[in-house]
């Protein structure tokens, strides 16, 4: 088939549209892919958090992938917000029969602290999920909630990624930008090591970077990147992006997922 390669999104939506869905879209617009989406939930929030939330019935779910991946096919799949441990399940169904890689972003808890997992999905995601995924791409506070490994340092990192390795994942990308200094990430197989290091921009308007890495990677994926080169071309993007996020509201605003594409005006 010709066009670009179609990478999709099975997440929430974030209404003030620095996160989930529309983060997710708006990366892959810019990457060059053709992104589509399944909606798991909606989310009422702004650039002071979450709302509130609503999750959508699994029939819709399962209906929209089909939809999509019976018709159009896919050549990468990301997965964010999946809310509760039915969604979970119902998600990791039909990704066990779809064959692209899998970015999971195990979202737990908003940019804002508001939790978008219900703590009894906790083990659907590991039990289901995690073990098809080709990247999982949890940040330190997701280490934690999966595994009960606390990272206070660099050097904790190792031990996190091995930890998240065990529930089943090609690869692990453990996200280290809560640490102070200068932001690192571990990329690992559990065999070979890429520590991906950038410089630390002063910029408080980091909304929506996990979303955004995730995509990024399957958008590498989709392109027939290796994992290591996916993921360092993302960790690429997403440094640009949050050097160019602006304010928006009276919060936390989103990171430019439209950096790259020249001045806008």
């Amino acid at each position: 088939m010709s066009g670009p390669p179609r990478v999709l999104t099975v997440a929430g939506s974030d209404s003030g549209g620095g996160a989930g869905i529309q983060a997710d879209l708006k990366t892959m617009l810019a990457l060059g892919v053709h992104g589509m989406s399944v909606l798991t939930a909606v989310t009422a929030q702004n650039s002071q958090g979450v709302r509130g939330a609503w999750e959508l019935p699994a029939e819709a779910v399962r209906a929209q992938y089909r939809s999509v991946v019976d018709d159009i096919g896919v050549q990468a799949v990301k997965t964010g917000m999946l809310a509760s441990a039915e969604l979970v399940e119902a998600v990791a169904e039909l990704l066990d029969g779809t064959d692209a890689p899998l970015v999971v972003d195990p979202v737990g808890v908003s940019k804002h602290g508001d939790p978008l997992l219900a703590a009894s999905a906790v083990e659907s995601v590991r039990a289901a999920l995690l073990p098809l995924a080709t990247v999982a791409t949890p940040n330190l506070d997701e280490v934690t909630q999966l595994t009960g490994v606390r990272v206070e340092s660099e050097a904790d990192m190792r031990r996190a990624a091995g930890a998240v390795l065990a529930l089943g994942p090609r690869w692990a990308l453990i996200k280290g930008g809560h640490l102070p200094g200068e932001p690192v990430d571990l990329l690992t197989d559990g065999s070979v090591e890429h520590w991906l290091r950038a410089p630390r921009h002063d910029n408080r308007h980091t909304h929506g970077t996990g979303c955004t890495l995730a995509s990024a990677v399957a958008a590498g994926l989709a392109r027939g990147r290796s994992v290591p080169e996916a993921v360092a071309a993302a960790k690429a993007y997403v440094t640009g992006a949050i050097g160019a996020g602006f304010p928006l509201g009276s919060g936390i605003g989103p990171v430019d997922h439209g950096w790259a594409l020249g001045p806008r005006g």
